[in-house]
């Protein structure tokens, strides 16, 4: 589930390398491996030998950053949701900004949200959300703990602002607000998994705002 308002890089916001030391580079560019090679080929088919021969490092450099193959994988999925959650607080930030009304300033953060999926240059390579549910049995159960967290997250992040339009502007027919929430995150998690068979970078930036549209309905917008 990633522009200047942050740029999207692939595994996550391209994070200022400038104040870094070198470990924490060689600790990002393993997260930035391990990122691109789990979500395209799964956790299990992911080794510790291809991760330290991509880094240009030695195992016990590996190790030096991580426990073991879980903890990367927690570090790395934590990551993720931070600055994926981190993305959606600059967005709801400026729409807010724009608009005191929740209809439109929901209208709003859509639309960035719909032009931040057309500025990406590449294809998205995977969901990490989508990775650690498809293939729970391989992670361990902090990792799909914090899965289901996340997802509850944002659930309730939307079903709260949706909650509000409702309150000001009712709804054309009989709506949930955690429905049309969980209709939002459906659309993301199912374009990023439609983008990528299909090979068509547009796609998520043309269902958000056919999701926009639907509300726009729902609600008079």
């Amino acid at each position: 589930m990633v522009d200047r308002i942050v740029e999207k890089t692939g595994p996550a916001v391209q994070l200022d390398s400038g104040a870094q030391t070198k470990g924490e580079k060689t600790r990002e560019r393993i997260m930035d491996i391990a990122y691109d090679s789990i979500v395209q080929k799964g956790f299990a088919a992911t080794s510790i030998e291809e991760l330290v021969e991509a880094a240009g490092i030695t195992k016990s450099g590996f190790f030096y950053h991580f426990k073991d193959k879980n903890d990367l994988a927690r570090q790395l999925f934590e990551r993720f949701l931070n600055e994926d959650e981190g993305i959606l607080d600059t967005l709801e930030a400026r729409a807010r900004e724009l608009s005191d009304d929740p209809l439109q300033s929901f209208l709003i953060f859509l639309n960035l949200y719909a032009q931040m999926m057309d500025d990406m240059e590449a294809l998205h390579p995977g969901c990490m959300v989508a990775t650690v549910t498809y293939q729970e049995r391989m992670f361990d159960r902090d990792v799909c703990q914090m899965n289901v967290d996340y997802l509850s997250r944002m659930r309730e992040r939307f079903a709260r602002w949706l909650g509000e339009v409702m309150a000001s502007h009712p709804p054309r027919i009989e709506v949930d607000a955690h429905d049309l929430s969980d209709l939002m995150n459906v659309i993301v998690e199912g374009a990023i998994i439609q983008s990528k068979a299909l090979k068509d970078e547009r796609l998520m930036g043309k269902q958000t705002r056919l999701y926009r549209n639907y509300i726009k309905l729902i609600f008079g917008g």
